[in-house]
């Protein structure tokens, strides 16, 4: 790979180990050296713009879980030396809430969720990124209910004018990676699979899932079947009836001794005008913002990773 330290042997390798060194070596430093000084950075609860802000986060985050691990389950990635790359990184995260912080006073609590980042990089340097957390997860695990949650830090941050406002379109940053992901058969087959149950197409489940599928969904939560599939999306979808759904990013990746896998980054936006996932109608504006991993059986879908944050949701129909 032109231009990234001969240590890494390739993009994957260089996705896992700075991870590694960054958050559980504790050299934070090396930010510096592998984030550029003003990427932006997207999450569904906002967006920083500057390494400062990663390493200030970062370094907030492990004084509240010290003995955080991330578990890197698979980088599915696309794109080469000359355009850049481009990494869906699946973390398992543990960690136990040791210290005072955002998730309120340290409550000894061990907890596990998944996070999904997607960073653009070139010759050794990080430049563009979007990621998502499992919040719903998190808070659950700590006693807390992803609604009163939101309620609770608009509050903390001093009410709906002064409180941040969670990742919109209205607010993004411009983007520094141009790129689309790649044509591969499994990123589109993961992609029209999606796209049919956004259409409301909810028949196109029993095609393009196996019946013994798995599904790790928001909220920590873990299904199985084609009927539990139904339901998320169905509920996911009910909610935002008349939002416009999008594919931002597809990549399909197939390699030696790995099942087909896709990652989509994907968004809604629009009202929440439909009875769901997030109670009655408010008719707020929310932008709901989603990656998610695939890997196909020989029946269609076998397992599927999905992440969107209940907090951010939940915040943007409060406000």
């Amino acid at each position: 790979m032109r231009g990234f330290d001969p240590k890494f042997s390739d993009f994957p390798d260089y996705i896992l180990k700075i991870t590694e060194e960054i958050w559980e070596s504790r050299r934070i430093h090396t930010l510096h050296d592998y984030y550029a000084p003003d990427i932006p950075v997207r999450a569904p609860a906002g967006i920083t713009t500057g390494n400062a802000h990663v390493i200030g986060a970062t370094m907030a985050t492990l004084a509240e879980f010290p003995d955080r691990q991330l578990l890197g389950e698979d980088v599915i990635w696309s794109g080469d030396e000359d355009t850049g790359f481009l990494s869906s990184h699946r973390i398992l995260s543990t960690a136990t809430h040791l210290g005072d912080g955002a998730y309120g006073p340290a409550s000894g609590t061990k907890f596990t969720y998944r996070i999904i980042a997607d960073c653009a990089a070139k010759e050794n340097t990080i430049y563009d990124e979007w990621i998502v957390r499992d919040q719903g997860a998190i808070v659950r695990q700590l006693g807390l209910d992803p609604k009163q949650f939101a309620a609770d830090q608009i509050d903390a941050e001093g009410g709906p004018d002064t409180a941040v406002k969670p990742l919109t379109p209205l607010n993004d940053a411009s983007v520094v990676y141009a790129g689309t992901g790649n044509e591969h058969e499994a990123g589109q087959r993961y992609a029209a699979a999606l796209g049919a149950v956004m259409g409301a197409d909810m028949a196109s489940v029993d095609r393009n899932y196996d019946r013994a599928c798995q599904l790790e969904l928001p909220g920590g939560v873990t299904e199985h079947g084609r009927a539990a599939a139904d339901r998320f999306w169905m509920g996911l979808r009910s909610a935002f009836p008349s939002a416009e759904f999008n594919v931002h990013h597809q990549i399909g990746l197939r390699e030696n001794g790995m099942p087909d896998r896709a990652a989509l980054r994907w968004s809604l936006w629009g009202k929440h005008d439909g009875w769901g996932a997030f109670g009655a109608p408010s008719g707020a504006e929310v932008y709901v913002m989603g990656i998610s991993h695939a890997e196909f059986g020989k029946d269609g879908i076998r397992r599927e990773y999905v992440l969107v944050d209940e907090t951010a949701i939940w915040k943007q129909i409060l406000l």
